[in-house]
């Protein structure tokens, strides 16, 4: 029996390793254990994911907590190299570009264990970004190479790395979207629309917690007061990570949550992703959420200079923007004048059983 750490420690990384870890487990040839690095720590945006998801507990949970950069990867290597120690894993599967990520990695190559990353050869080619850092150095010492897309695959030979690694699986993230929004009929979606007030297509959707987004007072002072117009086109619900939160509260910026912007705490999976798919628009600067409204067929805007994402702008339903041009980009969605989009090859909900299946070969 192959024992697999499952290495995750954020919200993206619960959804990717949710489906893997059910296939994993009903397999006899396999041992699947997840450590929960603690990485974010929020019980909506930690415990709760894992119930919605349908998680057991974790089986080692280390307690990282806040800190830089640094500081929260150290932790993260320090605690994970016990836990190699005490298990003595054939493999560690690690997900997405979290500090987490590269933090796991690295502590299981100079353990002498091999790695997997999945989701692995997407790049924003901007070095600004921590989560692009953590992906480079990831893959460059990962011996299993799962990708979402043809793009990805050719990233990663264009850095070098041995076409033999590569293994492209589709987006494991569709999984989790596939069996959450399956398991939620019509009338308990209706209700969670009810419970927040809003009906299918009247309302948007945001989401902001980039550091370019909301780390300086007079961006995010900006980027609110153009929230603040835009809900006077469209009801705006905004689910506030707590990092947006906090900075809201440091900088001493005044936001009034009235009927057409409402602020509100961090959502369930499932309330996000009913809300996610009933929305007019999503506006966001998150990486997954580019996938799941692509999936949905919901308009995504999304607030950044780049993308790791590119297949969601080439065929999906998402657009790059710049908070001067984001009131011009909300009437062209309001009037209808979006593109429609299509979902990528093999993101159909079976990515984590063509990853099983190669994990069973090597």
């Amino acid at each position: 029996m192959k024992k697999l750490l499952l290495a995750v420690g954020a919200r993206p990384n619960f959804m990717k390793m949710a489906p893997l870890y059910s296939v994993l487990a009903r397999e006899h040839s396999f041992n699947p254990v997840i450590v929960h690095t603690g990485q974010h720590y929020d019980y909506e945006m930690s415990k709760a994911f894992f119930e919605d998801l349908k998680l057991p507990r974790p089986h080692h949970h280390l307690d990282a907590g806040s800190g830089t950069h640094a500081v929260q990867t150290a932790k993260i290597m320090i605690a994970f190299e016990k836990v190699i120690d005490a298990e003595t894993p054939d493999l560690v599967v690690v997900f997405g570009d979290v500090n987490s990520t590269v933090a796991c990695s690295i502590t299981a190559k100079k353990c002498r264990v091999r790695v997997a990353h999945v989701e692995a050869g997407l790049r924003s080619f901007d070095d600004s970004m921590p989560e692009e850092i953590n992906r480079k150095v990831t893959d460059s010492i990962s011996d299993l190479l799962f990708t979402h897309s043809e793009d990805a695959d050719r990233n990663l030979v264009n850095e070098g790395v041995s076409r033999k690694k590569i293994h492209r699986v589709g987006n494991i993230m569709i999984d989790s979207i596939c069996t959450v929004a399956g398991s939620i009929d019509s009338a308990r979606g209706d209700k969670i629309l009810q419970h927040f007030g809003v009906t299918n297509g009247n309302y948007s959707l945001i989401t902001l917690h980039r550091p370019c987004n909301v780390d300086r007072k007079e961006r995010l002072a900006q980027t609110l007061d153009v929230l603040r117009r835009i809900a006077k086109k469209c009801t705006v619900l905004f689910p506030m990570h707590p990092r947006t939160r906090k900075n809201i509260e440091e900088f001493g910026i005044e936001i009034t949550d009235d009927e057409r912007l409402r602020i509100m705490e961090p959502l369930t999976y499932r309330e996000f992703i009913v809300l996610e798919k009933n929305a007019r628009f999503v506006l966001t600067d998150s990486g997954g959420i580019q996938e799941e409204t692509t999936f949905f067929h919901v308009p995504c805007l999304t607030l950044r200079p780049n993308t790791e994402r590119p297949v969601t702008i080439e065929k999906g339903t998402n657009e790059l923007i710049d908070i001067d041009s984001a009131e011009e980009m909300v009437v062209r969605v309001l009037d209808g004048k979006w593109k429609k989009g299509e979902i990528p090859e093999l993101w159909d909900g079976g990515a984590a059983e063509r990853i099983t299946e190669i994990l069973r070969e090597t």
